[in-house]
């Protein structure tokens, strides 16, 4: 819930349209989780947030780098959580719990990973200024030419 929150920080200051995705990923994400939970018989207490930031301004990164750079580190997070909760499924003998955690969750946050890191990696190259809007466009275009 934490990174859907700050996901729809960033997409209103900047970098749109991928982070509103991020954040609908999130949302998914949570709402599997909860109805698994459900299913299990267990109970989802959601806890107040927060501390979320809400300006992204970064004199010498840049905000788009910095949002980047945000995101991935919350992505990384996200995945050594799920790897715990897939850890404690096995010493805790719960296998189905386990291919949950697999089926759902882990494949795609590498890959969320991947990409994120390959992002951050093309706003190191090209700085602040013109080329982080070329960057955006780019986002913006991302999937509309398969």
């Amino acid at each position: 819930m934490l990174s859907e929150y700050i996901y729809i920080y960033i997409y209103i200051y900047i970098l749109a349209k991928f982070f509103k995705e991020s954040s609908e990923e999130e949302r998914e994400h949570a709402e599997k989780l909860i109805k698994y939970q459900n299913i299990r018989g267990g109970k989802v207490v959601l806890h107040p947030i927060k501390n979320v930031p809400s300006e992204f301004d970064h004199e010498e990164k840049g905000d788009a780098l910095y949002a980047m750079e945000l995101a991935l580190s919350l992505e990384k997070l996200t995945n050594e959580k799920l790897l715990n909760v897939h850890s404690v499924a096995g010493r805790n003998n719960d296998p189905q719990l386990a291919d949950f955690i697999e089926s759902e969750f882990l494949a795609e946050q590498v890959e969320s990973i991947k990409k994120i890191s390959e992002y951050v990696a093309q706003l190191r190259r090209i700085g602040k200024g013109h080329g982080t809007w070329h960057f955006n466009q780019s986002l913006l275009h991302e999937g509309n030419t398969a």
